[in-house]
């Protein structure tokens, strides 16, 4: 396919590395030479100096010849008006990076009116995830499928699972799933003989329910978080207060700059806003944090998160959550079962290649779900089985799937299916693949 990014941000460039190592031809639009320079020698793309939004611009690149134009330039109005030009031009799908909430609440209008085929927002993305991470106390991270499947990653400690076959878990647990573990460097799919090990990170899948009882069962329950600390009045601050309004949580926010905090006190005026630097552990102290179930660090700069984080490590809060842009920082800092980082652009570039990848796929499926893991050394995707193929209404046993894909689960009518070698897939199901495998655009891809 050929696919026009406009803007070589942090987003810009993960999409073109992750873009660029399939058959796709990728071509960057960039304002700042340097930055288009550096992106080019770093991935395999063709590039643009000039403003995306400018149709001589967007013309040079050829985005007549488009199938995916993709605008995530910082600044919504360019994105929007990129998207829109380079739809009147002839590209067949555009994305637009929106942040703003005036411009995001009007999905429908852009599409419609402005040819805008998808638009997301990265900060309403993270605070998502911020609010499924609260919901499970005990895990280092979440994502959501379909019909009330979740996956949850999870670390273990010296705990009942630690030393346990995986063929034992599956006895004990006939309803979930483990995917993948991550041990150390290394991404695996496991097998039945696969045992479980302390420090393992292992990503489970199952109903919210069933993954309810898993947590009390292995005493990784946590009691429930009743109160907040959120350190930084961000966009995602506003959005994730909006969020936890509907999950009966108390919330304290502490932003350094007067005006924000006074301008967020005014917006939630049933929140607690303080006027302070969060990032000064004697003000902390006094704030008592020690009180406070968890703390939510979405300062702008990520020494200052993880400082912050780390000091509330410390304090023995159970839930800690960090926003960080450069993911090499989160390697310095020791694991700990309680810590959990959100990286916004990962988020949307994420959510970016899941379309890209699903506009590319074959007829008889569509992508309607992407997680990767540790730098994509593992993928769970979620595919919607649209037409007949050479893998439905087959018994799975019968199919030559490869070595480095497990079919974690199949949703049928609303009911979910933990798959043996007797069961099949039909037309209308979703299936859920865990592989180490990169780049499965179809579901006919798991097959040798």
């Amino acid at each position: 396919m050929n696919i026009i990014i406009v803007g070589g941000g942090k987003v810009g460039r993960a999409l073109c590395k992750d873009l660029s190592l399939t058959d796709n031809n990728v071509t960057m639009i960039e304002l700042r030479e340097t930055v288009l320079e550096r992106t080019i020698s770093r991935a395999d793309i063709d590039g643009f100096v000039g403003n995306g939004a400018d149709i001589d611009i967007q013309k040079e690149a050829g985005v007549e010849h488009c199938d995916i134009f993709i605008a995530v330039t910082p600044e919504d109005e360019t994105n929007i008006i990129a998207a829109s030009i380079a739809k009147n031009l002839g590209a067949t799908h555009t994305i637009a990076r929106v942040r703003k909430p005036a411009y995001a609440t009007h999905n429908e209008f852009m599409h419609e009116s402005m040819g805008i085929t998808l638009m997301i927002n990265p900060e309403y993305e993270a605070a998502s995830q911020i609010v499924d991470i609260l919901r499970y106390p005990g895990a280092l991270s979440v994502e959501n499928f379909s019909d009330g499947v979740h996956l949850i990653e999870v670390m273990i400690e010296d705990d009942e699972l630690s030393g346990l076959m995986i063929s034992r878990f599956r006895q004990k647990f006939p309803n979930l799933i483990i995917c993948a573990i991550k041990r150390g460097d290394e991404v695996v799919i496991p097998t039945g003989d696969t045992m479980i090990k302390r420090g393992d990170h292992l990503f489970v899948t199952g109903e919210q329910e069933l993954l309810a009882n898993f947590y009390h069962v292995t005493g990784k329950k946590k009691k429930r978080l009743k109160n907040t600390l959120i350190i930084g009045g961000s966009r995602i601050s506003h959005y994730l207060i909006d969020m936890l309004k509907d999950v009966s949580m108390g919330i304290k926010v502490i932003e350094i700059n007067p005006d924000k905090a006074s301008e967020l006190s005014e917006h939630f005026p049933e929140v607690v806003v303080i006027s302070g630097d969060g990032s000064d552990q004697e003000f902390l102290q006094e704030e008592r944090i020690e009180l406070f179930d968890a703390i939510v660090s979405l300062t702008g700069v990520d020494e200052e998160n993880l400082l912050i984080s780390l000091f509330a490590r410390r304090n023995n809060l159970s839930k800690v959550i960090t926003k960080v842009n450069r993911t090499d920082l989160i390697n310095l800092i020791e694991e700990d079962p309680s810590h959990a980082f959100v990286t916004p652009h990962q988020l949307i570039s994420n959510h970016i290649s899941k379309f890209v990848r699903s506009v590319g796929s074959r007829a008889h499926s569509d992508i309607e779900g992407l997680y990767r893991v540790d730098n994509n050394q593992f993928e769970i995707i979620e595919f919607h089985i649209t037409k007949e193929s050479e893998l439905t209404n087959q018994p799975i046993h019968s199919l030559p799937t490869k070595s480095d894909v497990l079919i974690a689960n199949i949703i049928r009518d609303g009911h979910v299916i933990f798959p043996t070698g007797a069961d099949d897939m039909q037309v209308d199901d979703h299936v859920i693949i865990a592989t180490t495998r990169k780049y499965l655009t179809s579901l006919e891809d798991i097959l040798e």
